[in-house]
């Protein structure tokens, strides 16, 4: 499995979606899965990608482009966010919401991010009302410096966690801490539009992008970079955009409206006989009815939508 599988906590989130025995256990996916919005085919630029291997990405736009790119057995399946929104949503109450949560633009192991945060956190104080929380990546979160800033301005500093890289490090509850801070807000700001944009307009937050967009070092301009973005997603930049619109390309982006089933999913990712065989092993155990005699129903009814599932494989 690519170690980018498990970024952000992304196989947990779709381990527990998916009822797998152990989520918290890392479960391998036959695949490569979409770990953050993309403007190309799904995949970071440079990725090595393995032959006849399946590319599961977040919308239809992103599937077509990777189509466009010569990628076969591409999948949209919806950004994992997604999955876990619809299995937060009905548990927690809808918080009051104050305030705007701030992303700062961030780079990553390989690449650092060039620009000025001072510039930016004057620029947060001149168009924000009231509390204002920044959200730093941990790249940039554990240079004190940096914290420093916007401390300095009043404002509160928090980090989500750490994305994990090369199979160490991931925090599994990255997503889940995201989602909390994301509903506490009023509203979601960058200086990119990036993930978290369109993850707050799915959690209910209104939405802006402005400031200094910065510059990561040495970035690919393969598929057009900020320019395009800019342009093609010009309804979210701004500090006023229009809420339906925006929250209607968020859907888009994210695959809101694709979400697959359990066994769909389990189908796609190659957990269907893991998880068929524990819970027949419930059952052999006598674990009683609802894990035992009823692990065996539950198995058989899902088998009309496995079998469509496995026709949606190569696609």
């Amino acid at each position: 499995m690519h170690h980018a599988n498990q970024f952000y906590g992304h196989t947990f989130v779709l381990a527990r979606y998916c009822d797998m025995p152990d989520p918290d256990h890392p479960q391998r996916i036959d695949g490569y899965l979409q770990h953050g919005w993309n403007i190309g085919d799904g995949l970071a630029p440079g990725v090595p990608f393995v032959h006849g291997s399946s590319l599961f990405v977040w919308s239809e736009r992103t599937r077509r482009r990777a189509w466009s790119q010569g990628r076969r057995d591409v999948v949209a399946i919806g950004a994992p966010f997604a999955y876990l929104l619809q299995m937060e949503s009905h548990l927690q109450a809808e918080p009051e919401r104050a305030g705007t949560i701030f992303y700062p633009f961030h780079g990553w192991e390989g690449q650092q991010i060039l620009g000025d945060h001072r510039r930016l956190a004057r620029e947060i104080a001149e168009t924000e009302q009231g509390l204002v929380t920044v959200c730093l990546y941990w790249n940039e979160h554990q240079q004190p410096a940096i914290r420093a800033v916007y401390a300095d301005a009043g404002f509160r500093v928090i980090c989500h966690g750490r994305r994990g890289f090369w199979w160490r490090g991931q925090d599994r509850e990255f997503l889940v801490r995201q989602l909390a801070e994301l509903r506490r807000h009023r509203r979601v700001a960058s200086n990119r539009l990036t993930s978290a944009i369109w993850y707050g307009l799915l959690a209910g937050c209104e939405a802006a992008v402005y400031g200094d967009p910065m510059v990561l070092e040495n970035a690919d301009p393969t598929f057009g970079g900020y320019p395009r973005i800019s342009s093609q997603w010009s309804a979210l930049h701004g500090r006023q955009t229009d809420l339906a619109e925006c929250r209607a390309l968020a859907r888009q982006e994210l695959g809101a409206d694709l979400l697959a089933g359990p066994a769909e999913l389990r189908v796609l990712f190659g957990w269907q006989e893991t998880w068929a065989e524990a819970h027949a092993a419930a059952g052999r155990a006598g674990l009683g009815r609802a894990n035992g005699e009823g692990a065996g129903a539950r198995i058989a009814a899902e088998q009309a939508v496995i079998e469509d599932a496995r026709g949606a494989v190569h696609v």
